[in-house]
């Protein structure tokens, strides 16, 4: 079920057969067709999408209409838009502006509980001549993060500190503190590894839409002598040099889709990964172990074993689990927003607004 049933992969998306076979994939993108409580009415690539309550729904029919999503990049735009009436929702919020809205007593922010979490990668740790082969600088980059500051500056502090790169959130997701924030102990991994004036570490790219968040990084990282430059790049950009191993150095990613923490293995930790940069024997052996473990405390055992075997290994700087910021208008009367499970976004069907 977590394969085919959640975002964990697009294995259980169904269509059509009869009407994607007559119109094929381009028609489809232009007129889709599906099963749930709204039905497509127009797109503007890039710029918005109308959709219309399907009265024959199922489950019932939704108490809001018409829904009208559009794609507005800047979040200070989206808070903008909210304070303005222009919209009666605006998603993931940067702090600073959601802070503005907190205070507005006619608006309120609200964040969601999905399977997010940010994270730095080291892409040459399995490289011998890279700096970055070294334990100790990776432990050094782990020290040098305030997450609980870095939680505050980009997500009002609902975000907590994350010990590894699996969400707490998910099932067999390994239940451990982030390493404390010290400054000295960084500059002293630094030193004993052979950089006491610090080093230049290069462009550090980070995931497009948290601003906040991967500028508190990167600051962090500057002030314990690793020095960064931060790289600006457009989300689709991001997610292909990502895939395609050509971010290198230090660089701070993210990742939302559901599943479990083994579909988080699968795709982040075994050297087989989509995303992984590179991977260990003994990891990849344990993955495989879990993939055929039928009994639920055995396989969590397993799944536990490979998290903190990137712990002990410092593979990641993990950074915090996201905790995505809504913004709620005045004429919402029901959010919805944490009603389904581990999804940042609403149950729109179900969701109530002032007529």
């Amino acid at each position: 079920m977590t394969f085919y049933g959640t975002t964990a992969s697009a294995a259980g998306i169904v269509v059509p057969k009869n009407y994607l076979t007559q119109v094929g994939d381009d028609g489809f993108k232009k007129q889709p067709i599906g099963a749930g409580p709204y039905r497509f009415v127009s797109n503007k690539p890039g710029v918005e999408v109308e959709l219309e309550a399907y009265p024959s729904y199922w489950r019932r029919v939704p108490n809001v209409k018409t829904l009208i999503m559009r794609s507005v990049p800047e979040a200070t735009t989206r808070a903008v838009m909210l304070k303005t009436g222009e919209a009666d929702m605006a998603y993931a919020l940067d702090g600073i502006d959601a802070e503005g809205i907190k205070s507005d007593p006619h608006l309120q922010v609200v964040a969601t509980k999905h399977a997010s979490i940010f994270w730095i990668e080291f892409t040459e740790q399995w490289d011998p001549k890279s700096p970055w082969h070294d334990e100790r600088l990776r432990l050094a980059v782990n020290y040098a993060l305030d997450r609980q500051q870095i939680n505050e500056a980009g997500c009002l502090g609902f975000c907590p500190p994350a010990g590894v790169i699996v969400p707490r959130v998910m099932e067999y997701a390994l239940q451990v503190d982030a390493l404390p924030y010290d400054l000295p102990k960084a500059k002293q991994l630094l030193t004993e590894a052979g950089y006491p004036n610090g080093l230049d570490a290069g462009e550090f790219a980070a995931i497009p839409g948290f601003p906040t968040v991967a500028e508190a990084a990167m600051n962090y990282l500057n002030a314990a002598g690793i020095r960064v430059k931060l790289r600006q790049m457009e989300r689709a950009a991001f997610y292909a040099a990502w895939q395609e191993k050509k971010l290198r150095g230090l660089f701070m990613t993210g990742a939302g889709n559901s599943g479990n923490a083994a579909s988080r293995v699968e795709n982040f930790i075994q050297s087989k990964g989509a995303y992984a940069y590179g991977g260990y024997p003994d990891i990849d052996e344990l993955f495989q172990q879990q993939a055929g473990e039928r009994d639920r405390i055995k396989r969590e055992a397993l799944l536990h074993k490979i998290q903190q075997l990137t712990i002990d290994r410092v593979m990641y700087a993990p950074v915090m689990d996201l905790r995505a910021l809504m913004g709620i208008g005045p004429r919402i009367t029901k959010h919805t927003i944490t009603d389904v499970w581990m999804s940042p976004f609403p149950s729109y069907e179900d969701m109530e607004i002032k007529d």
